[in-house]
């Protein structure tokens, strides 16, 4: 690579300021709805399709856990904590922060044509050989070089393709549906889902997902150099991107 391209390289941030800034609200906002979202769980450990559900009504199936309410028929001789109330309300705000944030990072993105430039798989990425490959190279990991540290590779591409436009708004959407405020004015969004429960289980599920991005985001991140990451996106460039400017002032 001609030095003058590596200069221009280094110079170029690994990750926008508005990529960092909605990262990482999205990540407090996404914790504040996982916290909240179990204890509300916990109030009523017990999932069902339809539009009804309640004690009386067969569940699809229970969480093996305590209710923090001792009308839930549990199995259990004690009940949880009932945190039901503040959690309702934090989930309620933190929703609102992530969908936010979410509008104005998918502006943006659409605005600079970040989706196609950094997130659309290039033609000779698509396909299960380019899977297969990304995966080989996962499982056979050397340590990071620059050209690798400064892009996505298919896997990174696809799972955030998946979350963005798959997993968020099916997390929104039946978030919405639970809501009678919102299905009195729009019904026909939790008559599309099956009912408010079918709502609520789907939403159960698709949370759940969400946290098994989570898992496997990070454990991709420390193999890949978790600390280079991180910096990465808080100040927007890489520990190599710090050295070659070092050698540059030199």
């Amino acid at each position: 690579m001609p030095a003058t391209t590596a200069a221009r390289d280094t110079k170029t941030p690994r990750h926008a300021a508005i990529v960092r800034v909605t990262h990482w609200i999205t990540v407090v906002a996404f914790f504040a709805l996982l916290i909240s979202g179990g204890g509300i769980v916990i109030s009523h450990p017990r999932f069902y399709l339809g539009e009804v559900g309640n004690v009386n009504t067969k569940p699809l199936f229970t969480l093996p856990i305590p209710a923090s309410r001792d009308t839930v028929p549990t199995g259990y001789h004690f009940v949880m904590p009932d945190d039901n109330g503040w959690g309702r309300y934090l989930h309620f705000e933190a929703a609102w922060v992530l969908v936010l944030t979410g509008l104005v990072y998918g502006i943006w993105s659409l605005w600079t044509r970040h989706f196609w430039r950094n997130l659309i798989p290039e033609r000779g990425d698509r396909g299960w050989r380019a899977y297969s490959r990304e995966i080989a190279k996962y499982l056979h990991r050397a340590p990071s070089q620059v050209g690798d540290a400064r892009s996505y590779n298919v896997l990174q591409r696809t799972a955030y393709l998946v979350v963005i436009f798959v997993l968020f708004p099916l997390v929104i959407w039946t978030g919405l549906a639970m809501s009678p405020s919102f299905t009195s004015v729009f019904p026909m969004s939790v008559v599309l889902l099956g009912g408010r429960q079918t709502a609520r289980t789907l939403h159960f599920f698709v949370s759940w997902a969400l946290v098994l991005f989570l898992v496997v985001h990070v454990t991709m991140v420390a193999l890949a150099g978790f600390w280079s990451r991180v910096r990465a996106m808080i100040t927007g460039r890489n520990a190599t991107d710090a050295g070659a400017h070092a050698e540059e002032d030199a």
